[in-house]
């Protein structure tokens, strides 16, 4: 268990080291390129975001293509800024392709971000069943089991008669099933149970 836990924190201490490094670079390099201020400080912010964003949606399963492709471009975004920020580029001195870069960043991470928040993927089209072959023939449906009449209790008959008798009184005809059901509120079958002893 010990050694369980020096693992995890082991890892926990070199992730927050990374993160630390990676976002002073990002930082280093929006203020270097002219984003000055607070600015400087939403770049990191904004690259590592969408880092997640696009980690959740390859952890989710759905639409792996969008997730991994908003991810290799912030993976660029972060490792590239962690490159240039090594010694290999002259902070005082950013070509303005980098200005170009940095400044146009904010569109790209809102777009990438908007995509993976809010597009669901496909819904799978349901299977086409198979047409059946011309010398098939349709196989005769089995006849259902009869089922045993429901149980009625004899206040439900009592009450059906006095329903039954007042339509016959106004309409001069025996009342049908149908319009039993609808008049007690009970199901068909039960419907056609009571109609059968009236």
């Amino acid at each position: 268990m010990r050694a369980h836990l020096a693992r995890v924190d082991a890892v926990l201490v070199q992730a927050v080291i990374a993160a630390a490094l990676s976002f002073a670079h990002l930082h280093d390099l929006a203020s270097a390129a002219g984003q000055d201020g607070w600015k400087a400080w939403a770049y990191p912010v904004s690259v590592d975001l969408l880092l997640v964003a696009a980690w959740k949606r390859l952890r989710s399963g759905a639409s792996k293509a969008a997730g991994w492709c908003w991810f290799v471009v912030a993976l660029t975004a972060s490792l590239g800024a962690n490159v240039a920020t090594a010694g290999l580029l002259d902070l005082a001195d950013v070509p303005a392709w980098l200005r170009i870069l940095v400044a146009g960043w904010p569109a790209v991470a809102f777009l990438g971000g908007t995509l993976l928040a809010h597009t669901t993927p496909a819904p799978e089209a349901a299977p086409v069943p198979a047409a059946p072959e011309a010398a098939e023939l349709p196989e005769a449906p089995e006849p259902e089991a009869k089922r045993p009449a429901p149980h009625v209790p004899a206040a439900l008959i009592a009450h059906a008669r006095k329903l039954a008798d007042d339509h016959h009184a106004r309409t001069g005809s025996p009342i049908d099933p149908e319009t039993l059901r609808a008049r007690l509120g009970v199901p068909a079958s039960l419907a056609d149970a009571i109609a059968s002893r009236l």
